[in-house]
């Protein structure tokens, strides 16, 4: 048996005539950039998600940026962010013209706390980025009273938490904006790069959607500088013929996700990811926390199972930041994840026989 890390050509069979006929309207009616495919999703995704405002653009990493820049972050200020994080966290920042500061994640769910985003406050702090990793929630409610308190900016990056929860309220609605990425892989993946930006903050989303598009709403008429990030209109047909089965993809990953846990309960070389109370964790990634990881991935990998390192060098230890002369002590928990963390395959497609074989194989490995 093989096991792939994501499937998207099985879902792609599961639904081949709406895709081939979303794709088929686009050509059709030759609306290649925006267009009424692009303004389609939008309205629809606002709704499902519960959201006033989304503003499409060309990928996840513009999504971050333009809401900084819209948010007047600058040259001087220091925004929060995740310590361990795909790039487009701390890069955006650094685009914007501020110094990204890093929150090592807490020990027990390997994401942003409260307590670590007090700790990185300084009288420079224009902003929090809070990076929802994994489909984990960060403790919104907490974070929120803190940035309200100390006069800042708190902003979410949803890339891998599409309609991930806390305390009954969706990732990306919590603080003055949320970015969200549809990168192929992402629980809501379209065919190629395309991103969103969501608001409830009506002068905001007009700032947003102007900067997005050369800094006008209308074509010749600018009122601001701008940049070119705009989503391709085939990239909405797909994402519109996806929509409405995200919440059931969702609900298959929670499972899914429930299933290695329990089978995977009695390894004890093995630490399987705890979601945070009172939340909905939709599990863009299952991570384990594995003893002997390197050896385990090839184990895996010669066994024909697909894995991945959600991330192999925690932020501030990358070499592009080295002149912050950060310390590798600072950072532990970000330490113990480049060592230890292995992403198993996940995907709402996925059967019991195939994660039971998994983690059989997963056994195998730990019994010699």
């Amino acid at each position: 048996m093989k096991v792939p890390f994501v499937d998207l050509k099985l879902q792609y069979q599961n639904m081949k005539a709406e895709i081939d006929t979303a794709i088929e309207n686009v050509i059709n009616d030759t609306a290649f950039i925006k267009g009424k495919y692009v303004s389609e999703f939008e309205k629809n995704f606002a709704e499902l998600y519960g959201v006033k405002h989304v503003i499409s653009c060309g990928n996840g990493t513009d999504s971050l940026y333009i809401i900084m820049k819209m948010l007047g972050i600058k040259e001087g200020d220091e925004v929060i962010t995740a310590a361990h994080s795909w790039i487009s966290s701390s890069e955006t920042i650094v685009q914007a013209g501020a110094t990204p500061v890093f929150v090592d994640p807490d020990g027990r769910y390997l994401s942003m706390s409260a307590e670590g985003v007090r700790k990185a406050i300084t009288d420079k702090t224009k902003a929090v980025m809070a990076v929802h990793l994994h489909g984990q929630a960060c403790e919104m409610d907490a974070i929120k009273e803190l940035c309200e308190e100390k006069g800042i900016y708190l902003f979410e990056d949803c890339a891998q938490a599409h309609f991930s929860e806390h305390k009954g309220k969706r990732v990306g609605t919590m603080g003055i904006a949320g970015s969200f990425s549809f990168y192929p892989g992402k629980n809501l993946g379209a065919y190629g790069d395309a991103g969103c930006m969501m608001t409830n903050d009506d002068e905001l989303a007009e700032r947003l959607r102007m900067y997005a598009n050369h800094g006008a709403l209308k074509k010749h008429h600018h009122k601001t500088d701008g940049i070119n990030s705009r989503m391709d209109g085939f990239q909405g047909a797909v994402l519109n013929a996806k929509l409405p089965y995200i919440l059931d993809w969702t609900e298959s990953r929670i499972k899914n996700a429930a299933m290695y846990s329990e089978l995977l309960a009695d390894v004890q070389q093995v630490k399987t990811p705890i979601t945070r109370p009172d939340s909905k964790h939709t599990f863009h990634v299952y991570m384990i926390m594995a003893e002997n990881r390197d050896a385990l991935q090839d184990h895996l990998n010669e066994n024909g199972i697909a894995t991945a390192i959600h991330y192999p060098t925690a932020l501030p230890l990358l070499p592009v930041y080295s002149h912050l002369n950060l310390s590798a002590e600072g950072y532990s928990v970000a330490r113990k994840m480049m060592a230890n963390s292995l992403s198993l395959p996940m995907y709402p497609e996925m059967t019991e026989e195939q994660i039971s074989f998994v983690v059989q194989t997963i056994k195998d490995f730990y019994s010699k």
